[in-house]
């Protein structure tokens, strides 16, 4: 079971690369999935049959009885033949009924792919958790089928709907399974909690359990779009019609049925299960019948069909009897089969025609007479016909109905008169008989409707229909022909129904009652089909003005929205520091009020143990205090640099070398980024009045504080157990090979929890980085010029004489090779001695702060030209290396295995997986540092000469026209002296004057 599982989700995998290459040939690829289901069930009929039921089985958290467990008895084995035949035939049917360029098929193909999986998962689960975990993996699935068509209002509010009414039915019915599973002392397994209400051991009458009941019962409801559920199905129409074909007719609605049928043979002994589900289900039928006869919509009237048919199976098998079970069963089948094709049918109608409207289809049988004979087969299966398979289950039902059933809810219910049991089960029959009469009208409005001629003329277009389209549909509607052999679903409902009270009987003819009952159900049926225009009119005279479901739903959600934003304004108001206040006033006010219900005698408070403590807490309190007073920013930091150097002291004192190493490099490190951070910060903080708001942020901190501080010392003193300190002592060394008892716990003893946190690491560079770069992570820092070989920080070629330190150069040229040295020795004896791989990556990172400080941002690229984004993946692949390494050994994952490399004359290299997931911190490390400084160093570096060379550009530019005006001024004289040149050059002297006069 689990490998068609993995069948089902390769098949998901691979479904947006097939529909790439094959286009909407892609379907019928995957419909083997789904096919490997039905081969693999049928493999397994004798097995299935013959009481060797398969069984697949995993414990993952016995504490918890949490198993991953499947099984494969009649039940299963007829619904994996449904959910995954039925889903097989629709995905060939998709092949063709999508065209070629159709939008998000390849989404389409692999939701509806894991859907099929999930269906499978559902109904061969053991395990109420595991049916709880393929219930809602439906619920998700099924809003993302819904909304395929995501750019339609319609389809988006149809997906909302639908997730809103079953995810809430899903979280009631999880409640219900814990109620009726785990306070009794029960089991989560499904058969033997079947197994143990049936026999009796099982106290079936605790309120736990009856409540537990009704919720599950709401659950599967609200799945199968029972009353008062019922709206969502038709809304959910808006869906493209394979996903109702398949998700409306055969599967996600089957599965509230399918849990109602797996769990009634033990919940029918509990008060109220079967009672509330006849009633909820007659109701339902009655309903849905009677919508359908409104719809103008051909996918309409099937909707509302599908609700009515799914009470009517709903009210069979929540009965309880023998009979009844297999009555509802029977129904179910025929359902699936009838109307999955029937939905398809009109897929095809709307495809060829354009329209699913039935005022604008007439005599469309004439043009495709193939689709019209097996749409009238499955609608007259539908309607209950005799010789056709939606015959043979509500002739069951009925004829139980009519010979008694002795249901044990009745027999609980009037234990003393036969006759008020008779009134009851005749009241049904009653029901029964007048919704059947429903369905035999909608199901000849569905025929007439589309293919039917109609007295108005219709201006109709049809377009050809593919010959893989309509066959799933002929194989369907021939399926529902073997109604005309009854032996067959007599033998399986059978030995489903087998241990339940009464005797079940499927069969064509089951007396003269029953068969008077049927057939005034075909009268009363067929007469409402042909006075329709009167029951039309009725209708509308009986239509409930001030009562609406959809709106009653509509109105709640907005309701709830406006309920959820008022609290939301009034609990977080957008203000971080109300959000942190309030987080710890509560934690202060829980720990305050358990400190004050210590009664404790032997609990004695000490608040130290030496002056030194004393001394060196008062600094710390002193630092702190400079740093909430300080106005520089710059000051409050180097205050809060005290407090952490403070809490070295405290480390070293208690003997705890490597927390006041970590501790010490941490706080270097964090200074270094405070400084960077701090360029492009104001330099004072704001400076606000002494407001009553700042005396209670501080009368907090210091409860708060006080709170932490006390409920620690209690808690260390009040120690009644051993320490598990103490066992780690035992076990560093024999199992973690080495004697740093902290290096052993975050690579050995608590290696998981090590692994996590560098994926946090790498996450929080991810989030540190993407604050700083404005489109996207550049992939070099930025390359350092060229110099002669051999020079040192070539970077400080490009600065200039008043950027450059002489001291700081040389500092760095001695203390970079020795701080590497250290950083790589730190982490190689980490494992014996203190040290590791989270020290010595700081330490690395150091020494790379001190080329940065003095070469610039190009010198980072000089000392390591590797993108950081790549060394931080590097790190947790390295981790991951030396995880996994113990399994080529035959141990688990991170468990220290220590492994000798022989070299030779030089002799054996002997060290440990470990020391490899060490590498891969230190690396990660490192590479979190290189981070740090390319986005809050060099970036922040980029941007402000970027910032400063536009701001001069402006500058020039407005500078311009007055350096013009200022150039032309001064020219000015100069210009006048050429023109009055020019001018006597051009007027003629007084000599040629007088020359021209004479």
């Amino acid at each position: 079971m689990i490998a068609i599982l993995l069948i089902h989700a390769l098949a998901v995998a691979l479904a947006p690369v097939a529909v790439r290459y094959l286009g909407r040939n892609a379907l019928l690829m995957l419909a083997t999935a789904p096919l490997a289901g039905v081969v693999w069930a049928l493999a397994h009929t004798s097995s299935v049959f013959s009481g060797d039921t398969p069984l697949e089985e995993y414990s993952w958290v016995p504490a918890l009885s949490l198993d991953v467990a499947f099984r494969l008895d009649p039940l299963s084995w007829l619904m994996v033949l449904v959910v995954s035949g039925v889903g097989a035939l629709v995905m060939v049917y998709a092949a063709r009924y999508f065209s070629e360029n159709a939008a998000s098929l390849g989404r389409f193909s692999a939701v509806f792919t894991a859907f099929a999986g999930a269906m499978f998962g559902l109904v061969t689960a053991d395990h109420l958790m595991m049916v709880y975990l393929f219930w809602e993996m439906t619920t998700i699935l099924s809003f993302l089928l819904i909304g395929h068509h995501f750019d339609r209002r319609a389809a988006r509010a149809a997906a909302r709907q639908a997730i809103h009414v079953t995810g809430a039915g899903s979280l009631v019915m999880f409640a219900g399974f814990v109620m009726v599973a785990h306070p009794t002392g029960g089991s989560y397994r499904v058969s033997a909690l079947v197994a143990a209400i049936q026999a009796g051991s099982y106290d079936v009458h605790s309120p736990l359990v009856i409540v537990g009941g009704i919720l599950i019962i709401w659950g599967a409801a609200a799945k199968s779009a029972l009353v008062p559920h019922h709206f969502w199905l038709p809304g959910a129409m808006a869906a493209p019609t394979p996903v109702s074909a398949y998700l409306h007719a055969a599967a996600m609605v089957k599965a509230g049925v399918y849990l109602i049928a797996r769990l009634t043979p033990a919940l029918t002994y509990v008060p109220g299960w079967s009672p509330l589900i006849v009633i909820i289900g007659l109701a339902t039928m009655v309903l849905g019948g009677y919508r359908a006869l409104r719809q103008i919509d051909l996918k309409l009237v099937l909707a509302y069909g599908t609700v009515s048919q799914l009470g009517l199976i709903s009210a069979a098998l929540g009965f309880g009897t023998s009979a009844t079970m297999a009555a509802g069963l029977g129904m179910l089948i025929a359902h699936s089969v009838f109307k999955s094709a029937l939905f398809m049918s009109v897929g095809l109608v709307e495809k060829t025609t354009g329209t699913r409207d039935l005022r604008e289809l007439s005599n469309l049988m004439r043009y495709k007479p193939w689709l019209a004979a097996a749409g009238g087969i499955c609608a007259i299966s539908m309607a209950g016909v005799p010789l056709l398979l939606g015959y043979l289950g509500k002739e069951a039902f009925v004829t139980a109905l009519v010979d008694g059933t002795h249901a044990v809810w009745l027999l609980e219910l009037s234990p003393v008169s036969t006759l008020g049991m008779r009134a009851v089960e005749l009241g049904c029959l009653a029901v029964l008989v007048g919704g059947s009469m429903f369905t035999v009208a909608y199901s000849w409005r569905y025929w007439w409707g589309a293919f039917a001629p109609k007295r108005v003329k219709v201006d109709m277009k049809v377009e050809p229909t593919p010959a893989v389209s309509i066959a799933p549909i002929a194989l369907l509607a021939a399926a529902s022909l073997a109604g005309a052999f009854p032996a067959w679903m007599d033998a399986l409902t059978n030995l489903i129904a087998t241990g339940m009270p009464g005797d079940s009987h499927i069969a064509l003819w089951s007396g003269v009652v029953p068969a008077v009952c049927t057939g005034a159900i075909l009268i009363g049926g067929a007469y409402m089909a042909v006075k329709r225009p009167a029951v039309a009119r009725l209708q509308r005279r009986l239509q409930p003005k001030h009562v609406n479901v959809v709106s009653a739903y509509r109105w709640s959600v907005i309701a709830l929205e406006n309920f959820s934003a008022r609290i939301t304004a009034i609990l977080h108001p957008g203000s971080l520091p109300w959000d942190v206040n309030t987080i710890l006033a509560v934690f202060a006010a829980i720990v305050v009020y358990a400190l004050a219900h210590i009664s404790d005698p032997t609990v004695k408070l000490s608040l130290w143990n030496s002056p030194l403590e004393v001394g060196i807490a008062v600094v710390c309190a002193a630092a702190a205090v400079v740093a909430v007073q300080a106005r520089r920013r710059i000051k409050s930091v180097i205050a809060l640099g005290v407090v952490g150097s403070t809490m070295v002291l405290l480390f070293v004192i208690y003997g705890a070398p490597d927390l006041a190493l970590t501790q010490s490099v941490v706080e270097i490190v964090s200074f270094i980024v405070f400084a960077l951070v701090l360029r492009s910060l104001p330099r004072f903080f704001s400076n606000r009045p002494l407001q009553i708001s700042r005396w209670l942020r501080l009368a907090l901190a210091c409860t708060v504080g006080a709170a932490v501080s006390v409920a620690t010392i209690f808690a260390v003193q009040a120690r009644v157990h051993e320490p598990s300190s103490d066992l780690m002592k035992k076990e560093a060394l024999p199992f973690g090979y080495g004697t740093n008892i902290v290096n052993v716990t975050l690579v050995d003893i608590r290696a998981w929890d090590t692994i996590g946190e560098l994926s946090v690491v790498l996450v929080t560079a991810t989030g540190v980085a993407s604050l700083i770069y404005l489109s996207r992570r550049h992939t070099r820092i930025e390359r350092a010029p060229r110099v002669s070989v051999g020079s040192w920080l070539p970077s400080t070629a490009r600065l200039s004489p008043l950027q450059r330190s002489v001291m700081l150069e040389i500092g760095v040229r001695l203390m970079f090779p020795t701080l590497i040295v250290v950083s790589i020795w730190l982490t190689l004896v980490g494992h014996n001695n203190p040290g590791g791989g989270f020290a010595g990556g700081v330490v690395a990172g150091i020494a790379l702060v001190l080329r940065y400080l003095a070469g610039g941002r190009a010198e980072l690229w000089s000392a390591l030209p590797i993108a950081p984004g790549r060394m931080l993946g590097l790190g947790l692949f390295i981790a991951a290396i030396g995880a996994l390494m113990p399994l080529a050994q035959g141990k688990r994952v991170l468990e220290s295995t220590p492994i000798d490399i022989p070299l030779g004359f030089v002799g054996q290299l002997h060290f440990t997986t470990a020391l490899v997931v060490d590498i891969g911190v230190y690396v990660l490390v490192f590479a979190l540092v290189l981070d740090l400084l390319a986005s809050l160093g060099a970036q922040i570096d980029r941007d402000r000469e970027q910032s400063q060379a536009q701001r001069q550009d402006q500058a020039a530019r407005k500078d311009e026209p007055g350096r013009q005006n200022e150039a032309v001024r001064k020219a000015e004289p100069g210009r006048q002296n050429l023109h009055k040149e020019q001018r006597q050059r051009q007027e003629p002297s007084q000599s040629q004057k007088k020359d021209v006069k004479l």
